[in-house]
């Protein structure tokens, strides 16, 4: 696997996508999501979603615990994910 293209934790993107949909289009706060999760891998899609809101500087400070750790950085998962979401959006 290609962690440049493919890495963001091996997620579902589509979950990714609705938790996105749900903060960004319908409004909801990322409490309020992770208040009506039912699983540890729902928080983290979550938390994905969180990260394209925070800032360039708090995020370049976090530390990830994927498989991938010691060769890509947040800010990488961060922009595919965007990437993937602008895509899914625009076609």
């Amino acid at each position: 696997m290609n962690h440049n293209t493919y890495c963001i934790g091996n997620y579902d993107f589509e979950k990714i996508a609705h938790y996105a949909h749900k903060r960004f289009i319908e409004g909801n706060n990322i409490m309020d999501l992770l208040s009506q999760t039912s699983s540890h891998r729902e928080r983290q899609e979550i938390s994905l979603v969180a990260g394209l809101s925070t800032s360039n500087s708090i995020v370049e400070d976090l530390k990830l615990s994927c498989p991938y750790k010691e060769q890509c950085k947040v800010s990488n998962c961060r922009s595919r994910i965007k990437e993937m979401i602008e895509n899914k959006l625009y076609s």
